[in-house]
């Protein structure tokens, strides 16, 4: 009989949450998105610092979206990532001081602007990205490509989930 590596089953067993009984599914669910979560911010900060080394973990984000979408309103940005004006603007305004996003006159509205990633943060974001996509590349070589879609597609469908 294999041992249990995942801690008591009375412990699983006795855990209820709104009168919901949670399941081993779900602690084992719990469990493995805590230490993927622990290791993906230690892996923002790496790369935040490869960009560039006064870039935040969290800054390291905003570039994957401007990358993605192109040019946007800081407000676009706080509801995409869930935060207030206040720590956007500080967040773009150390982004803008060491030359990675640049801010322009938003056409359709003069009062606001619109947030765009310079030629240099394009760069050094890609190279940083790059970088990071080869090492998934090589870690998961011996992975069927089909479990790497479905973990793909489930992620996906996860992050929809909490999205609202």
């Amino acid at each position: 009989m294999a041992a249990d590596v995942h801690g008591s089953g009375t412990e699983k067993d006795a855990a209820v949450t709104d009168g919901e009984a949670v399941t081993s599914e779900f602690l084992d669910l719990e469990r493995e998105l805590a230490v993927f979560l622990r290791r993906a911010r230690a892996n923002s900060g790496e790369m935040a610092r490869e960009v560039h080394p006064d870039l935040e973990p969290s800054a390291y984000g905003l570039l994957v979206r401007l990358e993605e979408t192109g040019q946007q309103r800081a407000t676009e940005l706080s509801v995409y990532f869930g935060v207030g004006k206040a720590t956007m603007s500080r967040q773009l305004r150390t982004l803008q001081e060491i030359g990675l996003i640049a801010r322009e006159p938003d056409p359709a509205d003069g009062r606001a602007s619109l947030v765009r990633i310079t030629d240099e943060g394009l760069d050094r974001f890609r190279r940083v990205r790059d970088a990071r996509r080869g090492r998934y590349v090589q870690k998961l070589a011996d992975w069927d490509r089909n479990e790497i879609a479905g973990l793909a597609r489930l992620l996906h469908q996860l992050n929809a989930r909490f999205a609202s």
